[in-house]
């Protein structure tokens, strides 16, 4: 797909059917860093091959991390241990990953060397204070370009730290956890909301102890990681989008199997549930540390209400979905609290508004929100601004528009749903790709 790839929906509710969908990017992206700083050799399966998560990959194997993914159902990370990265000879391109650029900032605030993380300009745009100020209190020296990437790093011996982080955010969280697995002593990050806890998981997974209360998290270092088996579950974000359709659907139910359900990540399902919608979870299990089970969306009269403040934190990813589903609602649903989504991949308030209004939804804004009146969607065009989660978002509730819409600059989609187009279309979902 090139950037300036196009998809185009035709309505129909003839939508049913079972599928799986890609692994979990944040899982995904933190099995190949934290196999890199193991011992040993750590497999993965169920790996996100996404684009984002390719940019991890390609910037561990310049720092001397050998990556085997020539079988695609198995990555094989030859870890280096906690000390063992190599300068890289160029800076690193973390391409559109927010998470992959935060999260390896933390681990190379350690390393003896300097070291440059950059991407497209899209991901230069994000704001990167939150995790500098941390990190520099641990004893790095990062420079950003008026906050924002690229982020010049030279590292070194760092200090332990007990940090209090002005905002809920998972990336913070683990760019400081993980730079504590290197300081003499304990680090230990206060949030003001309960995030993710995907690092806090995994790392136990790894051999490392970590110690959680309601909304803190701490590690003890230096730490030693022991490689071991990662099996990734689905991306419950991603299976946000065909569990949306099927609550759409006047025809069947769709069946999601082997989804992540890991309880920092189910705000979406609270919130959708809140509206009216009719999802099961069945077959629950655990698998390395992460709950996964099988998710059933049936046809659903979803109706407006407002989005719960404690239930934003925990669907933030996928608020642009819910954004769209109230359109299609009845009544009128309200959001506040998500002003984090102003410093996403592109200003997701902002963009989500200008295209619901463009297809003729009564929409106000909110500085961290918005109020969306319900009814339906007219036809027409969508300006996605190279955001994969809008792209997809309104991909989705086109299917109950009054005629065909088509969304632009799509090409982003492959960042976190490889093959989008097919797997919708294998349920009914009318979409082409232009």
């Amino acid at each position: 797909m090139s950037n300036v790839a196009k998809l185009r929906i035709s309505p129909g509710r003839g939508v049913g059917g079972t599928m799986r969908v890609p692994g979990d990017k944040s899982i995904s992206h933190r099995a190949l860093m934290l196999g890199a700083l193991a011992e040993g050799q750590t497999r993965i399966r169920g790996f996100l091959a996404g684009e984002d998560c390719l940019a991890t990959m390609a910037a561990l194997r310049a720092m001397g991390v050998s990556i085997d993914d020539t079988n695609p159902d198995e990555i094989i990370v030859t870890g280096v241990g906690l000390r063992g990265l190599s300068a890289p000879g160029k800076p690193l391109d973390m391409g559109n990953s927010g998470t992959g650029m935060r999260l390896l900032a933390g681990i190379l605030a350690a390393q003896v060397f300097s070291s440059e993380l950059t991407g497209d300009a899209s991901l230069r745009s994000r704001p990167m204070e939150r995790i500098a100020k941390p990190l520099r209190k641990m004893g790095a020296d990062i420079e950003t370009q008026d906050g924002c990437p690229p982020l010049k790093i030279l590292g070194g011996r760092l200090s332990p730290l007990m940090y209090e982080s002005p905002v809920a955010s998972a990336q913070v969280k683990s760019a400081v956890l993980l730079a504590g697995l290197f300081a003499d002593g304990v680090t230990r990050v206060e949030e003001p909301a309960i995030t993710r806890d995907h690092t806090e998981r995994m790392l136990q997974t790894f051999g490392v102890e970590v110690r959680t209360g309601n909304l803190s998290s701490e590690v003890s270092g230096p730490a030693r990681l022991t490689a071991c088996e990662i099996n990734v579950p689905g991306d419950l974000s991603s299976a946000a989008f065909p569990l949306a359709a099927g609550l759409l659907s006047e025809q069947g139910e769709v069946a999601i199997e082997h989804v992540g359900i890991n309880p920092t990540r189910t705000g979406i399902i609270q919130i959708l549930r809140l509206m009216g919608a009719e999802l099961r979870i069945e077959a629950p299990g655990l698998e390395g540390g992460e709950p996964v089970a099988r998710l059933v969306a049936a046809p659903s009269q979803l109706n407006g209400i407002t989005v719960p403040p404690e239930l934003v934190p925990l669907a933030i990813d996928e608020l642009p979905l819910v954004f769209a589903l109230a359109a299609c609602a009845d009544g009128e649903t309200v959001i506040h609290g998500a002003e984090e989504l102003r410093h996403k991949e592109s200003d997701r308030i902002g963009i989500m508004v200008s295209n619901l209004r463009n297809l003729g939804v009564e929409v106000e804004e909110y500085d961290d929100g918005a109020r969306i009146v319900g009814g339906g969607l007219q036809a027409g065009t969508v300006d996605s601004a190279g955001d994969h989660r809008i792209a997809m978002a309104f991909a989705v509730v086109s299917m109950c528009a009054s005629a065909e819409v088509t969304i632009l600059d799509t090409a982003n989609v492959a960042t976190s749903f490889p093959g989008f187009v097919s797997l919708m279309q294998s349920i009914g979902l009318q979409v082409e790709s232009l």
